[in-house]
């Protein structure tokens, strides 16, 4: 892979109408034969990657509004923010949503040439724009007609692009299926070191100790929230933008170490340790604890609430009809499985060397992705031009790393 030479290579840039057509026309998803279609919708469909999830037909999902037809020469695109990175290339015919759109190439440009532009930075910063000139959050068919297309006028060159960026698609697919293999592997992994171990069970409420301390002079600025997802979290890292009240000395402290939970959400798994801080403070809603550490081991502890054994039992202490609770006295009378210390000790080592090698898997999938979206905005707008060969320099995938956006 090289350097462009713009002498060597045409390329065009013309408008979406120029090289593909968008669907006109809408269906009845309640006639024959388009009610025993698969049906897709932007739920459908995962963002950024293109894979297609949970499938059902027109009938069975009793659709009632106008449909589109699309078939495995398509590409569907969402046309509704915040689903503007949700595109795909089906392999089967069937109906959508009327909040996507069905589009075919022209024969100047390659299909998936094409899928992969609409994938790239380059498109996706267009739509975004265009989908804010009014006050409904979407691209219209007349501002999507008006992005730009940049693309090389040789077929050739073309699907030897679609050909490389397929590589990191492929290493990428192949890299989220190892880590979906080994996570089922370590959650059966956990559940037979601790909870089908045959360990002698013990009240959680001799291992938890609840701390209640105050910010009393506001000292501690860092708030945070606690997730089912990623845990301790910043809370505009979650709702972009600061949600505590502007006075925090009633917040409760939560240490490095310790654990805590929404006890309105618990239900849900919101319940962390806090590791990625030295302190922080919380809601006064929140419950604070720690551990007896000279009986259990933290670590230990962890893996046990997350496995789905300890879940399931916390979701089933959950009191009230209309908003679910796990008090502290509820989460404490729920029995943990306890080994001696030295066992513990050896269960902790067995799960962390697991989870340690998910964690550098994902690390690999994110280095990947980054990659990707190096090259595609590099290849899509003939910055770099791709050789026979199609191969990578480690220099090159560095590079790609460095220069990947989001």
């Amino acid at each position: 892979m090289s350097k462009l030479d713009k002498s060597t290579i045409a390329w065009k840039k013309k408008r979406f109408d120029e090289v593909a057509v968008i669907a006109n026309g809408q269906v009845d998803p309640r006639i024959e034969p388009y009610c025993r279609e698969i049906h897709i919708g932007p739920e459908n469909i995962e963002s950024h990657t293109g894979r297609i999830i949970n499938l059902q037909k027109a009938e069975e999902l009793g659709l009632i509004s106008g449909k589109y037809v699309f078939d495995e020469n398509s590409i569907i695109y969402s046309k509704i923010r915040p689903n503007l990175n949700k595109l795909c290339q089906p392999s089967f015919r069937g109906i959508c949503s009327a909040d996507m759109y069905p589009i075919w190439a022209k024969e100047e440009i390659n299909k998936s040439y094409l899928y992969y532009f609409m994938q790239s930075p380059a498109f996706y910063n267009q739509a975004i724009k265009s989908s804010m000139r009014t006050g409904i959050p979407k691209i219209n068919r007349q501002d999507l007609n008006r992005i730009k297309i940049t693309y090389p006028v040789d077929h050739a060159v073309q699907n030897r692009i679609v050909n490389t960026i397929s590589v990191w698609d492929n290493a990428i697919e192949k890299t989220e299926a190892l880590i979906s293999a080994k996570e089922k592997q370590f959650e059966w992994l956990t559940s037979n070191l601790i909870n089908r171990a045959g360990h002698k069970r013990t009240a959680a409420s001799g291992l938890m100790i609840e701390v209640s301390k105050r910010n009393k002079n506001s000292t501690i600025e860092r708030v945070l929230s606690v997730t089912n997802h990623s845990g301790f979290v910043l809370p505009e890292e979650q709702f972009e933008r600061r949600v505590a009240s502007a006075n925090v000395s009633n917040y409760k402290v939560v240490e490095q170490g310790q654990y805590a939970y929404n006890p309105s959400r618990i239900n849900v798994g919101s319940i962390a340790r806090l590791d990625d801080w030295e302190n922080g403070i919380l809601s006064p809603m929140y419950v604070v604890f720690k551990l007896d550490t000279k009986k259990v081991c933290s670590d230990y502890f962890l893996h046990w609430l997350n496995s789905s054994e300890a879940r399931q039992r916390i979701k089933n202490s959950a009191q009230g009809s209309v908003r679910e609770t796990v008090s502290f006295k509820d989460l404490g009378a729920i029995d943990i499985p306890l080994p001696a210390m030295d066992v513990q000790k050896d269960v902790t080592y067995k799960l962390n060397l697991a989870q340690k090698e998910i964690r550098l898997l994902k690390k690999t999938l994110e280095q990947y992705r980054s990659q990707k979206r190096g090259l595609m905005q590099k290849l899509l707008t003939g910055e770099w031009q791709v050789g026979s060969s199609q191969h990578l320099s480690e220099e090159t995938c560095q590079e790609l790393s460095r220069e990947g956006v989001a």
